[in-house]
């Protein structure tokens, strides 16, 4: 069992990809995300549950001369998994980094059902690279280059409470972030 925090995590994929625009699934990670560091190229999805991936490829798509972070929890990574394949076929420029702590702790804390190996779910839907990792030195350290890239990151259960709610609505969230996307020629 990992013995790394969610918001560590976090906070090394933001050092490690400081510039990509971010697309944060709904719930505790997009509250973490929002509290750590809340910036306008951060498209927070509220009640969108298994939707990072695609939304995150359709931003890669339309920006491919920018990376993509998407940041999925778990459970939210079990919901889409048919998104794989699609992702792979297009090879965008986009790290997929699936923070999983076994537990669906935004609706209260329910064990994820089991996911067996995210990575190789990842490799066998075509993605250039994938990884496990549980600690913040292996996150600054992969080689991720090669795209679609997917990051496996294990995390221990969550022992502080969620922090503040994102309080922009989902239309002021996608007008800030499509405001940033005109800042940069796609």
């Amino acid at each position: 069992m990992s013995t790394l925090d969610i918001r560590a995590a976090l906070q090394a994929v933001l050092e490690r990809e400081s510039t990509a625009l971010y697309v944060s699934t709904c719930g505790y990670i997009t509250r973490d995300l929002h509290n750590l560091a809340d910036r306008a190229n951060h498209l927070y999805l509220v009640g969108s549950m298994g939707m990072a991936a695609p939304i995150g490829l359709g931003v890669a798509l339309g920006q491919p001369n920018r990376r993509v972070v998407v940041l999925d929890g778990d459970g939210s990574f079990a919901m889409n998994l048919g998104c794989l394949p699609m992702i792979a076929e297009h090879r965008p420029d986009l790290v997929h980094v699936v923070l999983d702590n076994g537990a669906h702790e935004s609706t209260g804390g329910q064990r994820t059902a089991g996911l067996g190996d995210p990575a190789a779910f990842a490799r066998a839907a075509g993605y250039a690279a994938a990884y496990t990792v549980d600690g913040v030195r292996e996150i600054a350290e992969l080689d991720l280059r090669d795209t679609p890239a997917l990051v496996h990151v294990r995390c221990r259960p969550r022992s502080h409470p969620a922090g503040r709610r994102v309080a922009l609505t989902p239309q002021e969230l996608l007008a800030r972030f499509r405001a940033e996307l005109a800042t940069t020629p796609a």
